[in-house]
């Protein structure tokens, strides 16, 4: 199964994977529209591979075969503040 992987030039750290390249036809307008101009970033072999870097290979597999398309987004930021609070807190108990 091969997928066509494209970057956000809006977004950053997100990514578009598709079934073709420059095939969007069964991505939503909205989600092109907010995702902006897509730049080819790969094309992989989704087959072959035993994981991906940042997403679930068997998510982005499904999400391709039920709906033409899957959305990477990026993790979400490190709260160090709360961590630290909740740090000092367990430190006192």
């Amino acid at each position: 199964m091969l997928s066509v992987v494209y970057k956000s030039l809006i977004k950053a750290e997100t990514y578009l994977f598709v079934e073709r390249r420059d095939d969007f036809a069964r991505v939503p307008a909205p989600l092109l529209q907010t995702f902006g101009t897509p730049k080819l970033t790969m094309i992989i072999n989704l087959a072959t591979k035993t994981h991906l870097g940042q997403a679930d290979l068997s998510k982005v597999r499904a999400a391709l075969i039920s709906q033409g398309y899957y959305l990477q987004l990026p993790p979400p930021p490190e709260d160090l503040l709360k961590q630290f609070k909740e740090q000092q807190a367990q430190s006192r108990e």
